[in-house]
């Protein structure tokens, strides 16, 4: 009976060693991006993420939870504005605030989640014009500390947020497309 108890506490050190062993090999950053090309100019896209109110449309987090709760600051666009929400477990809780709006060109946020795991992270959408249409490249990139490494074994942020991404910006070339 002991020598079965000792070889499952080994088989159980042993896992959790390799974990460990595993996140200790991964990055110390992450960055996930993706990029669409829209079929509309630039300053006729930019508004669209230079204001939070503007979100509802295109943000695939705005339909995640019909029941969350958002408040926009005093300055709900460009540099400077602040949108917060809460939600359930599909959303979550935080604060976004735009760090940088360079029109038509680029939006810098800086993303303070609370719920359900505290982190903070820089976002970005750039515009870069390409004829009549407009590259969008959504990007987010952060630090992770190791208890997010030993996460980062199991679940992949690029899996996790790259397909939200997608979705946003497939939103976002429709409404922007529409005019």
């Amino acid at each position: 009976m002991k020598f079965g108890l000792l070889v499952v506490a080994a088989v159980l050190v042993g896992a959790v060693a390799v974990v460990l062993l595993l996140a200790a090999r991964k990055p110390d950053s992450f960055v996930v991006q993706r990029s669409a090309v829209i079929a509309a100019p630039a300053d006729r896209i930019f508004p669209l993420i230079n204001d939070y109110r503007q979100w509802t449309a295109w943000s695939p987090y705005e339909t995640k939870d019909p029941q969350m709760k958002r408040t926009f600051g005093a300055v709900a666009a460009g540099a400077g504005a602040t949108y917060a929400w809460e939600g359930d477990s599909n959303v979550g809780a935080g604060t976004m605030t735009m760090v940088e709006s360079a029109p038509p060109s680029k939006v810098g946020i800086r993303l303070v989640m609370v719920k359900p795991i505290s982190a903070e992270n820089d976002v970005s959408f750039t515009l870069t014009p390409q004829g009549s249409s407009t590259a969008v490249t959504w990007a987010m990139q952060g630090v992770v500390p190791f208890f997010a490494k030993v996460i980062h074994v199991f679940f992949s942020m690029d899996r996790m947020v790259g397909g939200d991404m997608e979705a946003g910006l497939a939103k976002l070339k429709a409404v922007a497309e529409r005019g």
